[in-house]
């Protein structure tokens, strides 16, 4: 089969010639696939610098996490890779599939599910998000703050805030869901003073955080409490993309009343995952079907990899290969 494989000491994945990949349990069936989104995690994985990864062997591994793929009958269902994804065959899990709707194509079927495990369940499980709740997303701009931003408004959210640096991609939330929005810039006095006076009006409830980094430090020093009573605060890690690492004051722990939490692989329960398969992602599928969830994708053929694999897709599109 064609597939796009990635080698040791290689950063770009190459369109080669590579062995069909076999279930190795009961549990796994062979698919077609028909196409794959490329996310962060991908090229993380690829690269070995996601907390997931293996280094490849002096084989190769396919590239690719998860996608659209048909089943033996000709189902067509978005489904995990047990072997790499991104390939005319894959094996995936026989409890890890979801049927997509019909109306629903491909590339939106493959873009939408890492956004919704980055955003349904954080909001769901680690937020605990309830009707009414006032939610700032850090970072809303990318591809999966943009599906948070329309996740949250339809579990319920009474405000939406959004934070990004891209002015003209702020405004575009407005028209999808999000209240108000604040744009992240080298003035940290600004931003600071943005977060306080919209914590003084309607204090927030949930923080869902893409950034981290520096703009996490600013958002936590403004939640910190005066010694009163405070409402409570579900602050959600699910992303670093402004950095890794952030200085934080114990007293900003102890003065409110404030979880810090994080949402990713290795963080939800066994049953939590059941719910994500069994019920989120499907209804996920169906408001997307019915255009009630927006997204943008770019489409290439997987002859392309190589020449796509570092392309920067920018105005929350998702870049989906076609098989």
């Amino acid at each position: 089969m064609k597939a796009a494989v990635i080698y040791q000491n290689s950063k770009l994945p190459q369109y080669v010639e590579f062995p069909n990949p076999e279930p190795a349990t009961e549990n796994e069936i062979l698919v077609s696939v028909k196409a794959v989104a490329i996310k962060n995690f991908d090229k993380g994985q690829a690269s070995g610098t996601h907390y997931t990864s293996e280094i490849p062997n002096e084989k190769g591994k396919v590239i690719g996490s998860d996608g659209v793929c048909l089943l033996e009958d000709g189902t067509r269902v978005y489904g995990i890779a047990t072997s790499g994804m991104l390939a005319e065959k894959a094996t995936i899990s026989k409890d890890r599939y979801v049927k997509i709707p019909d109306a629903l194509d491909d590339a939106t079927a493959a873009a939408l599910p890492n956004a919704v495990f980055g955003a349904a369940m954080a909001l769901k499980y680690k937020a605990g998000i309830k009707p009414g709740d006032v939610v700032l997303i850090n970072g809303a701009t990318g591809f999966t703050g943009r599906i948070a931003v329309q996740i949250a408004k339809h579990y319920g959210a009474g405000k939406v805030i959004v934070t990004g640096r891209n002015l003209q991609s702020l405004t575009e939330l407005l028209a999808i869901g999000a209240d108000d929005m604040i744009q992240v810039s080298s003035d940290d006095h600004q931003f600071s003073r943005s977060i306080e006076a919209i914590q003084e009006v309607t204090p927030i409830n949930i923080v869902i955080d893409y950034l981290w980094g520096h703009t996490a430090e600013i958002i936590l020093n403004q939640l910190k409490g005066d010694g009163g009573f405070g409402n409570p605060i579900q602050y959600v890690s699910v992303g670093s993309m402004a950095g890794d690492e952030i200085k934080l004051s114990s007293m900003i722990l102890r003065s409110s009343n404030l979880q810090l939490t994080g949402s990713g692989l290795g963080s939800w329960t066994r049953e939590e995952v059941g719910e994500l398969f069994s019920s989120i992602l499907p209804e996920m599928f169906q408001l997307a079907a019915e255009k009630k969830i927006v997204l943008e994708t770019l489409s290439v053929p997987i002859d392309r990899i190589n020449s796509v694999w570092e392309l920067e897709v920018t105005d929350g599109k998702r870049l989906v290969v076609t098989i």
